[in-house]
């Protein structure tokens, strides 16, 4: 079994690629790569994200053929797929970091900066509210558990069925997203210790 991490010039792949060593089975290999071939055979495939979202948006759109591999492998083929941080928050119709950018389109709705007093970034550790406490990647994911965070943009849907999860942070802030073989995290469970660790072994062992 293929475990792709897309190297796109963002994001924390060394975490990323240490955290699902941990928690594969013997017989998958994790590769972390550009190649656009690779990727659209992954059997899993994980986008991360760190950074700006036209950035990010930039970075995968300038590697030739990439946007078509992960279309084609998530949207045609239904492999499961993982954003993580703006990974999740490209899944978008749009992004409003830095101008108006249109995201993959994934999911009706918009990623602007967090509407709050409190310190932006939000940075650290928040509980999390489970409003689909049944979805597998969720699997043995206690109600309140703590993740790690880092961000000063969240993704609003247009529709809260898509909203699998929430934190809080001067107000509600989107946590999960998903539908069908798809969904993301805004914090980082890679850097989520045990938690963190449980979702991925969950993700790696979804049959949507």
């Amino acid at each position: 079994m293929n475990l792709v991490i897309i190297d796109y010039g963002s994001g924390n792949l060394r975490s990323a690629s240490k955290a699902l060593e941990r928690v594969k089975n013997p017989d998958s290999k994790v590769y972390v790569t550009k190649d656009p071939e690779i990727v659209a055979k992954a059997d899993y495939l994980i986008l991360p994200g760190v950074g700006a979202f036209p950035d990010c948006k930039r970075g995968i759109t300038t590697l030739p053929g990439m946007i078509d591999a992960i279309r084609e492998n998530v949207l045609s083929r239904g492999r499961p797929f993982l954003g993580i941080c703006v990974g999740m928050q490209l899944m978008a119709t749009v992004g409003y970091e830095h101008g108006k950018t249109e995201g993959f389109g994934w999911l009706p709705g918009e990623v602007k900066r967090i509407d709050t007093n409190l310190k932006i970034p939000h940075m650290g550790w928040n509980e999390l509210t489970i409003k689909v406490p049944n979805h597998p990647v969720l699997k043995n994911v206690r109600q309140g558990a703590f993740f790690y965070f880092v961000h000063s943009f969240q993704m609003t849907l247009k529709e809260e069925k898509f909203v699998i999860a929430t934190t809080e942070y001067g107000g509600p802030i989107t946590a999960v997203v998903g539908i069908n073989n798809i969904i993301g995290t805004q914090f980082h469970p890679e850097k989520s210790q045990k938690m963190g660790l449980a979702m991925l072994e969950n993700f790696l062992n979804w049959r949507p």
